[in-house]
């Protein structure tokens, strides 16, 4: 969704605030280096903007006062990822760009509308292709699997917390060939570890982010759960959309090797 219009923009370099981590690492990949002026603390890709950019506060915890006094004249937020309220506030005097991504064509086309609005249109459309043509080598590999292999997806503990059909992740759990086993709930639904030995999937994914399950959760859990086989994933892999999607199959036929 645009806060404002395409068409009426103004020409010319940009001053560009991004508020979502994953965004913010597509900007660098299509070379805005000196247009991007603030970003937010979880903006870790690439490492060297966490010196040279403003820092305006974490995705749910902005800095209003420091965004404005950026003078920016693009901000880009996430519906998923930033607080409503805080995106209406900075929308009353600057101009928002929203995002809303729940599948992976939402993704691509993310791609090369913030391509339009920063006047990188060619890399923007070279880079959907490079991602569309990796994911289309998966889905070679994935259409061979007969039986999908069972998974439930965990981001978070105390309490345990799922994924729904209508988020990114379940779509690129998907795309990568797996079944998960709460495609019939919604957002991020809670299960307990009795749920889990009742439903026995094939897999569980403990993802590094938001919550940073590690080798201690895994050892336990397996303990726990003796006939799924617990993974740990890269949570970037399946909830960054934007350039970290042209890694993603690599990961999952390489590093996974599932």
């Amino acid at each position: 969704m645009l806060h404002f219009s395409i068409e009426t923009m103004s020409k010319g370099k940009r001053r560009i605030v991004s508020l979502v981590p994953s965004i913010t690492e597509l900007l660098y990949s299509l070379e805005l280096d000196e247009e991007v002026v603030g970003i937010t603390k979880f903006c870790v890709h690439p490492g060297s903007w966490l010196s040279s950019k403003r820092n305006i506060g974490g995705t749910k915890n902005l800095r209003i006062e420091d965004i404005i006094n950026l003078q920016p004249d693009l901000i880009i937020a996430s519906k998923e990822e930033n607080v409503q309220q805080q995106v209406e506030d900075l929308g009353y005097t600057l101009d928002v760009f929203i995002t809303d991504i729940i599948t992976l064509d939402d993704a691509l086309k993310l791609i090369t509308d913030i391509g339009q609005v920063t006047y990188k249109v060619e890399a923007s459309i070279s880079l959907k292709e490079r991602i569309e043509a990796a994911f289309l080598q998966l889905s070679l590999h994935t259409s061979n699997i007969v039986i999908k292999p069972t998974v439930v997806y965990l981001i978070w503990k105390e309490p345990y917390m799922t994924v729904g059909a209508d988020t990114f992740i379940h779509n690129m759990l998907v795309a990568a060939g797996f079944n998960n086993l709460f495609a019939n709930s919604t957002r991020y639904p809670t299960v307990t570890l009795e749920e889990l030995n009742v439903l026995l999937p094939n897999y569980i994914f403990l993802s590094s982010e938001p919550y940073p399950f590690n080798d201690f959760h895994l050892a336990a859990l397996q303990r726990q759960l003796p006939h799924s086989k617990i993974v740990l994933v890269d949570g970037e892999m399946f909830s960054w959309y934007g350039s970290r999607m042209l890694s993603f199959p690599k990961y999952i036929q390489e590093s996974l090797r599932l």
